[in-house]
């Protein structure tokens, strides 16, 4: 019997989708692409984390499709879309490119989202022409640019080499994470989720995270161990707003504050106090709150032909 992948009911189970299909990459990589809402609708792409997949968005998704489109893929190897031989922050990068472009009609542009992997995918797109032609507006959340595993407050030990070395053994095991039991719950609870989150929650994130492959959890946090998108946060010129928790572990929130400071044109530090590292489910509505004012503020209604969006997937 194959694992279960997400919860089957409640807030955060994910709802069908309007439409499915694959989008294909720079190097062949097929990407899993869900649409949900109205075509015709304000559209926001979300990008979700390592180890995830777009259940982890299922508290977004029911939120926004019915004011507008939302769309959720699964990055290379996570969810539905195939393990791919290249890890990478360009194919992070190449990736929401081509998902992007399947999904906006000529000159329509997004809200685009990201959680830990998926904003260091934003970070990592953010110098592409593509990325400023089909961008209105940024959510960079719970994620961080460089020094993850430096940083990361996982082990509770003085900062240092030991430290950032263990972590990143830890972070980058090859062994698989096995079933959902009350002791691995605990043990996700403690590195990924608020001391507060509530069991729906808890039970949700395990779902999603014991359902990622094991070779490929490994592939990423590799990719994750040497992160460096410093200059990137440079280049991310859009309006980006960021959120983080104030007990995140994974990505702490000297993080958040950094790219706050580091952003060209940044519109605002939401700290979620009591929060860890999987905002959008621990904190559904604030971050869909924000993704709302993006949305208002700096989407606006094109008016694009009927027949020409109805060739959009």
């Amino acid at each position: 019997m194959s694992r279960l992948t997400h919860v089957l009911s409640g807030p955060y189970a994910p709802p069908a989708a309007r439409r499915e299909f694959v989008a294909v990459s720079a190097d062949g990589a097929r990407l899993h692409v869900e649409v949900h809402g109205d075509q015709d609708a304000p559209t926001v792409v979300l990008a979700h984390g390592w180890t995830c997949s777009t259940a982890f968005w299922a508290a977004q998704i029911r939120a926004l499709a019915a004011t507008h489109r939302v769309v959720a893929y699964d990055q290379r190897g996570h969810g539905r879309s195939p393990a791919a031989r290249v890890h990478s922050t360009t194919a992070l990068a190449d990736d929401l490119v081509a998902v992007l472009e399947a999904v906006l009609a000529p000159g329509e542009r997004a809200v685009v989202a990201g959680h830990s992997m998926g904003g260091m995918t934003i970070m990592a797109a953010a110098g592409r022409p593509e990325f400023g032609e089909r961008v209105a507006a940024a959510l960079l959340c719970s994620t961080g640019s460089s020094r993850l595993a430096a940083e990361a407050l996982v082990l509770p030990v003085r900062a240092g080499r030991v430290r950032t070395r263990v972590t990143g053994a830890f972070l980058g095991s090859r062994a698989p994470l096995g079933p959902v039991t009350p002791v691995a719950r605990k043990v996700l609870k403690y590195a990924t989720m608020g001391p507060g989150s509530a069991p729906d929650k808890v039970e949700a994130c395990a779902r999603i995270v014991h359902a990622c492959p094991a070779g490929v959890r490994h592939a990423w946090s590799q990719v994750l161990a040497g992160l460096d998108l410093d200059a990137d946060v440079a280049r991310l010129a859009v309006p980006t707003a960021v959120i983080g928790g104030t007990a995140d572990r994974l990505t702490p929130i000297v993080h958040a504050r950094g790219l706050a400071a580091a952003l060209p044109n940044c519109v605002g530090l939401t700290e979620l106090t009591g929060m860890g590292h999987m905002t959008p489910v621990e904190a559904p509505e604030a971050v869909t709150g924000v993704l709302r004012e993006l949305a208002e503020l700096y989407l606006r209604t094109t008016d694009l032909d009927a027949d020409e969006k109805e060739k959009t997937p």
